[in-house]
Order: C-alpha cells, then structure tokens, then sequence
C-alpha cells in the first residue's frame, strides 16, 4: 500500500499557524458577543429616546475609531504597507463598507425600539436569528452550501432559542411589536455580516469599523432627530446619562464589533453568526443579575442549548 508523504516543515507550520489564528479568531468572536450582549443593558439605562440612543453610539465611537485607523495606517506606512481604502487595498471594497454601514443602522434604528417594547431577552435572540439568513446568503453569495453537522448544530440551536423566548410570546401588544422588530433587526444584523464578510482580510478590522460606523452615524442622524422625544440625556442626570452612552459606544461597538469584524475575517460566515447567539444568553443573564430580568427554567435550559448547538458548530466548520 503506498504511504502519503508526511507534510513538509513549512506546510506543517503553515497548517499549525493557520490553526492558531482561527482559534484566536473564534475566541475573539466569542469575547466580541460577551461585548455587545451589554447593549440592550445599556440601552435600557439610558435616558434618551431609543433612537436617539441607537445615534449616540455610532457617533461618538466613530471618532475613536477613526484615531485608531490613522494609527494602524501610520504603522502600516512606516512598515512599507498601503492600508488606505482605494489605494493598494482596493477600491472595490468601499462600497462594501458602506453597505454594512447601512445594514448597521437599520439594525440599531429596529433593534433599540425592540429593546424597548419587549424583554431584553427576546430582543436579543430575536435579533441573533440572524444565522437564518446569513447562512442563507452565503449559500446563494458565495455558494458556501452548509454541511449536515452544521444543519443539526442550527436547528439545536434554534431550538434552544425558541425555550427562551417561548415564554414571552403571548404577551401581545406593544410586546409583540417590538418582537416582531426583533425579527427584522435579524435581517438586518445578516445583511451586516455578509457585508462585513464581503471585505474582511482584505481591509484592516480599523478602517471597516471606522467607515461603516460613519455611515451609520450620518444615516441615524435625521432618524433619531426626528423620531426621538429625548435627544439628549436629562439635565437630571447629569454625567451619568453620557457615561451611559459612551459606555454603549466604547463596550458594545468598538471592543465588541471590531472583535467580531477581526473574527469574520478568519471564520466562515455561518460558523461566524451562529457563535454570536452567545451574546442572547448572555444579555439574558445580564439581564436578570443587572435588571431583575428573571429567567425561567425553561429559558435557562434553552441558554444551554444555545451553547451546546455553538459547540458543535464549531466542531461543524
């Protein structure tokens, strides 16, 4: 029987790199979803209407961001590297950048009036059914057809997110209507991480978050205005309302999306947003230490299942 020749050094070292940043990926997704799961707390804290709110944190993160990326392209420069968009990089991938930058705010826009009208719980998952759709997309984008361990690790998944929300499905009402912009802020979240997908490794994590956040900002600008009742914090509250919000720019976006952007980047985009369905039990368990959000049982049993469909997801990819 012939014997397959052993792999060389630099193929090894290769496979064992590659291996190694695919793992730091994944952990950084994992640490990005831990991150963004204190949105809808912080969302809640705020004093400000919740659109206004959603416009708040893309503007005053975009120019922390914009410092970093002027500092990752310094580096770059001093090193012999182009990293401006539309020099070496490309062009082609602006319109791809901004096209996140518009998904991201109808996500905030839909999604922080969700997290008004119904539990912080089912605002969450519902915005995380996302893997839905983007597995949907990649599928008819790139032709990434899903395998059938990645099938069952979506629908335990799924499954577990359906025993968390189910309880709070009968409320009807207002409820039902910020359920139902959950739903449409998954859509949205999908469209986001395809876009995001579509440039990552190709454009530094800096200048994807920097010019999608902007685009952002400028779209919620007039959306907030003219939907908010409270633009601004209450004169009541001081500092507090701003440190509220520059906590949902600074923890949310920019720790918790540029890791998930760096992990989409290395990550196929299913394994990718079924990952972040971390940040539902997550923002469900913020929710009921910080908020007095009580979990059911069967809620947290859905938590676990959640976790184990994660689980076997990754051993899917």
């Amino acid at each position: 029987m012939a014997m397959s020749p052993a792999p060389s050094p630099i193929e090894a070292g290769t496979t064992e790199t590659l291996a190694r940043v695919r793992l730091i990926a994944f952990l950084a997704l994992l640490l990005g979803a831990a991150a963004i799961a204190f949105a809808p707390i912080l969302v809640r804290l705020s004093d400000t209407s919740p659109t206004a709110s959603a416009f708040w944190r893309v503007a005053l993160a975009a120019p922390v961001l914009w410092a970093w990326a002027l500092a990752v392209e310094r580096r770059a420069c001093g090193a012999g590297i182009a990293t401006r968009p539309g020099a070496a990089t490309g062009r082609d991938a602006l319109p791809g950048m901004a096209l996140a930058g518009l998904f991201f705010a109808c996500d905030l826009g839909a999604w922080h009036v969700s997290i008004a009208w119904t539990s912080v719980a089912n605002a969450t998952l519902e915005a995380n059914f996302a893997p839905i759709f983007v597995t949907l997309g990649a599928w008819l984008l790139w032709r990434q057809r899903p395998s059938a361990m990645f099938i069952v690790a979506l629908v335990v998944t799924i499954g577990g997110a359906v025993l968390l929300i189910g309880p709070n499905f009968n409320a009807g009402g207002r409820a039902l209507q910020g359920d139902l912009l959950g739903i449409l802020t998954g859509m949205f979240y999908a469209g986001y991480m395809l876009s995001i997908k579509s440039v990552a490794g190709r454009i530094p994590t800096a200048h994807i978050m920097a010019i999608s956040t902007t685009v952002s900002a400028l779209l919620l600008a007039p959306y907030a205005g003219l939907t908010a009742e409270h633009f601004l914090p209450q004169a009541a509250s001081g500092w507090t309302g701003w440190l509220v919000l520059a906590a949902l720019a600074i923890v949310p976006h920019i720790a918790g999306q540029s890791l998930i952007a760096f992990g989409f980047a290395h990550l196929p985009a299913s394994l990718s947003s079924v990952s972040l369905l971390l940040q539902a039990v997550l923002a469900a368990l913020y929710a009921w230490v910080l908020l007095g959000e009580a979990m059911q049982p069967v809620q947290m049993a859905g938590g676990l299942i959640v976790l184990a469909g994660i689980y076997i997801a990754r051993r899917a990819s």
